[in-house]
């Protein structure tokens, strides 16, 4: 499972980097870069959650190791 984040959280920073090129940043809210900005926001959305569940697992092993 943590090599699986980890794996999610590459591909989701290399969609964010490669979307940061594809905003017009002389109209950054223009019908291209629109798209672009959902996906730069669903990315960090998405390394954002895969690092809670990185957390989490860690928080689960430790309270087993305690029982």
């Amino acid at each position: 499972m943590k090599i699986f984040t980890y794996i999610l959280s590459i591909i989701a920073l290399g969609l964010i980097i490669f979307n940061l090129t594809q905003i017009d940043y002389n109209d950054p809210f223009g019908d291209k870069s629109t798209v672009a900005l959902i996906t730069v926001m669903a990315g960090l959305c998405t390394i954002l959650l895969l690092a809670i569940i990185r957390v989490s697992k860690k928080i689960e092993t430790k309270v087993k190791r305690r029982r």
